[in-house]
C-alpha cells in the first residue's frame, strides 16, 4: 500500500507564487492546500491537520508573525517573506519557526526545507513516544506509610530547587527511585537522567565515562566521544554510591559542580554544563570526610540538601504491596496470575528485610519459581530462613530465661526488651506488636533502660 500524501496548509496572498508552489509540491506527492488570506487560513483549519504550514508574513488581513505562535502549536511553520531581514527572521525562529526563506524561493530549497522539518518533527515525536513509555515502565515509589509519605513530602519540597540533593539510605532502599523522583518533579523532568555507579567504574574510567574525551586522548581513543554529563545536558545526573568514588576524582567533580564546567579527558578547553547532580550513599559521608577518606568540601557541596530514605523495616506498611507489584512485573509469565496467601503476606511483613527492597525482590522472584504452577504463593514457596521468620514474626514464641524464680515485672521488662530490639526501637512497630500507643511506648522504653 502506498502511503498518503502528507497534507501541507500554504498560506500566500500572491496567486502566482501559490500557484507555482502547489504545483511542484503536488508534483512531490504532497496534499497541499492553498489559501491567500488568514480568514480562510482560519476556515481550512477547522477541517484539517496538516503535517506543516508555510506561512507569508505579510497577509492582506494579518501580519503572519503575529499568528506565528498559534499556528505553531497546530503544526511546525516555516515562514516565507519578500521583505526579508536579519530582525525578522531572528524574530521568526524565536516565536517558534522552523525555517525562514525569503522570496523568490528556490524549489529545490523549499522541497529540502520542507522534508528536514517534517523529518524533525517525525523524531521528535519518536523520541517523546518512547521517553514516555520509559516513563511509563519505570519503577515508582509505591506505599503508603508515614515514612514514605515524608519521603514524598521532602522530594515535593527539594525538587523545584537547583541544588545538589544527597540522598542516604541502606542497600537495597531504593535510592535512584528517589532520585528519579526528584528528577521527575523538577523543571528539568523533559531533559535526561542518567545514573552513574560510581562503585563499579575504575578509577581510570570515571573520568572518561562522566567528561567524555577527546580523540587520540589514551589508546583505543579513536573518535571524539560526550561524556554523560554532556548528554545530561539541561536533566540530572544522578551518582549512585558517591562514598565508593576514588579521592582523586572527587576534586574533579568538585570542580564541576562549584563552577558548572569541565574539561574532556585529553582536552584543552573548558566545556559549560547545565546540570543538577543528585548523589546517593549507605555510608556515613560525614564520619568520612572527618577521617580523611572523603573530601570535606565535597561532602559539605553534596549535603546542600539531605533526603533521607526509611529501610523497609520501619515501613512495614509498604511491604505487601511493593511485594505485589514484583509479582505483577515480574521478568517472566507463566501465564497465571500468582497472588500471596494472608499466611506469606504476614510473614513478608514480619521479615526485617536487612537488604531492603532489593531482597524482596529476589524472594519473590524466587517464590514464583518455587510455586510452579499453583497459584497461591505459601509461606513454604518465600524460602525464608526458620531463624528469620520466627524472629521477625511479632506473633513468633518468645522464650524468656532467668536463673532464678522471676518476678512479674522483671518477665514484663524482660520482655519488653526483646520486642524492643526484634522492631529496633521503632517506637510504631513496637506500639503494633504491644497494641498500645506510642506515647506509652515512649514511657516504656524510659523504664526499661
Amino acid at each position: 500500500m502506498m502511503p498518503k500524501p502528507k497534507p501541507l496548509l500554504l498560506i500566500e496572498d500572491d496567486a502566482t507564487l501559490r500557484r507555482l508552489i502547489l504545483q511542484r509540491l503536488e508534483r512531490s506527492d504532497y496534499a497541499v492546500t492553498g489559501v491567500e488570506s488568514w480568514r480562510e487560513a482560519k476556515s481550512a483549519l477547522a477541517n484539517l491537520q496538516p503535517a506543516l504550514i508555510l506561512l507569508d508574513v505579510r497577509l492582506p488581513d494579518a501580519n503572519g508573525l503575529e499568528k506565528l505562535p498559534k499556528l505553531k502549536e497546530i503544526a511546525p511553520v516555516v515562514v516565507i517573506t519578500a521583505f526579508g531581514s536579519i530582525n525578522d527572521a531572528v524574530r521568526a525562529i524565536r516565536l517558534g519557526a522552523v525555517d525562514y526563506l525569503i522570496k523568490p524561493i528556490n524549489p529545490d530549497t523549499l522541497e529540502v526545507v520542507i522534508e528536514r522539518a517534517l523529518e524533525a518533527t517525525s523524531i521528535r515525536r519518536s523520541y517523546q513516544f518512547l521517553r514516555d513509555e520509559a516513563r511509563r515502565k519505570t519503577p515508582t515509589l509505591i506505599g503508603s506509610s508515614p515514612g514514605l509519605r515524608e519521603v514524598r513530602k521532602q522530594i515535593e519540597l527539594l525538587a523545584p530547587s537547583q541544588a545538589t540533593v544527597l540522598i542516604l539510605g541502606e542497600s537495597g532502599v531504593g535510592k535512584e527511585l528517589v532520585a528519579r523522583a526528584v528528577h521527575d518533579a523538577s523543571p528539568r523532568s523533559a531533559a535526561n537522567f542518567t545514573a552513574v555507579d560510581c562503585a563499579t567504574l575504575q578509577d581510570t574510567l570515571f573520568e572518561s565515562e562522566l567528561f567524555g574525551h577527546e580523540r587520540g586522548a589514551f589508546t583505543g581513543a579513536d573518535q571524539k566521544k560526550e561524556g554523560l554529563i554532556e548528554v545530561s545536558d539541561g536533566g540530572t545526573v544522578f551518582l549512585d554510591e558517591i562514598g565508593d568514588l576514588p579521592l582523586s576524582q572527587q576534586v574533579k567533580l568538585l570542580r564541576v559542580i562549584e563552577t558548572g564546567r569541565f574539561r574532556r579527558v585529553g582536552g584543552t578547553r573548558d566545556i559549560a554544563c547545565d546540570v543538577r547532580f543528585v548523589a546517593a550513599t549507605n555510608r556515613d559521608l560525614l564520619a568520612m570526610s572527618q577521617d580523611g577518606s572523603f573530601r570535606r568540601d565535597l561532602y559539605y557541596r553534596l549535603s546542600a540538601l539531605v533526603l533521607d530514605v526509611p529501610p523497609l523495616r520501619e515501613r512495614r506498611d509498604d511491604i505487601v504491596e511493593i511485594a505485589e507489584l514484583f509479582i505483577v512485573t515480574r521478568s517472566f509469565d507463566r501465564q497465571i496470575d500468582k497472588v500471596l496467601t494472608p499466611q506469606a503476606a504476614a510473614v513478608l511483613q514480619a521479615y526485617d528485610w536487612p537488604g531492603n527492597a532489593r531482597e524482596l525482590r529476589n524472594v519473590i522472584e524466587r517464590a514464583l519459581l518455587a510455586s510452579r504452577a499453583e497459584q497461591a504463593i505459601e509461606v513454604e514457596h518465600l524460602g525464608l530462613s526458620q531463624t528469620a521468620t520466627s524472629v521477625s514474626n511479632p506473633k513468633a514464641r518468645v522464650e524468656l530465661k532467668f536463673t532464678t524464680e522471676p518476678t512479674l515485672e522483671e518477665v514484663r521488662n524482660a520482655y519488653l526488651r526483646i520486642v524492643a530490639e526484634r522492631r529496633h526501637g521503632n517506637r510504631a512497630d513496637i506500639a503494633k506488636t504491644l497494641g498500645i500507643s506510642e506515647r506509652s511506648v515512649y514511657r516504656i522504653l524510659r523504664e526499661i533502660e
